[in-house]
This record gives structure tokens, C-alpha cells and sequence, in this order.
């Protein structure tokens, strides 16, 4: 009977030990992981997973910038257009999880060519998740689509 007791009082233990509602935020490092709220990213390039296109880069790579507000709302610099949308995540684990992002608004100024702009803005729209290494901001698109690769934006935070 006491082993039956123990047992029991170790599942309900492990049980409602997972169950907290105010659950410690993922650590990296020595900070907690917040997320993304508050941080600032510059655009470094779209990788593409149709060989046919590759990797992307940016003449002017600090044209290209987001900004996630802790409200929720999203600041963009595209180019020569500027955007503003909403965005939310879900921390799943100490790098990342799922995030969100749209509907964008955005400026329909023509940009001098080359420009990303419209790329990025579109491509926004279909991203399902992201992870931070190496001080870089990966998105991931939906069904393989590709990833967005953005780095901290200092001169912001």
C-alpha cells in the first residue's frame, strides 16, 4: 500500500509541476528569453529553397528594418516604403518558437531598382517560425518556402 501511496503522490507531483501557470521564460545564456518584443532587425538576406533562385542579399541592407513593439504592433522600413502590422509568437523553447506576422500596410512608392521591398513585404506574410542564433533572426516560411535572415539592429535598441 505505501508504495502504491508514493507512486501516486509522484505522478500527481510530476503532473501539476507542469501545469504551472506562471511558468519561468526559456533561458539563453544567462538571460531569460523573452522573445521578440522590443528588438530591432536589419535584413540580411532571403534564402530560397527553389535552387533556381539561391540566396538574395540587399544593396543596402540598413534600408531594410522591423521593429517589434511589445504591444504587438510591427514597424518596417522596406526599402523605400515604410509598413506597419501586427505580430505575436510563442516561445517553445530557448531559441524560438512560432511567430506570426499581418496583415502588413505598407507605402506603394516606386524604389529604384534593385529593391527587396516588395519581396520582404510579401514574404512576411507567410512566415510560421523563427529561431535566434548567432545574434541573427532566422524566419521561417511556410511549406519550405525559405527563410528570412535578419540581424540585431543596434543603432535601434
Amino acid at each position: 500500500m505505501k508504495l502504491y501511496l508514493t507512486a501516486a503522490l509522484l505522478v500527481a507531483a510530476a503532473t501539476l509541476g507542469g501545469c504551472q501557470p506562471n511558468a519561468a521564460a526559456p533561458v539563453v545564456g544567462n538571460a531569460a528569453f523573452a522573445g521578440l518584443a522590443g528588438t530591432s532587425w536589419r535584413f540580411v538576406e532571403f534564402q530560397s529553397m527553389d535552387d533556381a533562385q539561391g540566396t538574395s542579399r540587399p544593396k543596402d541592407p540598413s534600408r531594410y528594418t522591423l521593429r517589434f513593439e511589445p504591444d504587438g504592433r510591427l514597424a518596417a522600413q522596406l526599402d523605400c516604403n515604410r509598413g506597419v502590422g501586427s505580430w505575436k509568437n510563442e516561445i517553445s523553447n530557448a531559441t524560438g518558437g512560432s511567430l506570426a506576422i499581418g496583415p502588413l500596410a505598407t507605402t506603394k512608392m516606386l524604389c529604384p531598382s534593385p529593391s527587396m521591398g516588395e519581396l520582404v513585404s510579401t514574404q512576411l506574410n507567410y512566415v510560421r517560425s523563427f529561431t535566434i542564433r548567432d545574434g541573427k533572426l532566422f524566419m521561417s516560411l511556410m511549406a519550405d518556402g525559405g527563410t528570412i535572415v535578419w540581424e540585431r539592429n543596434d543603432a535601434a535598441n
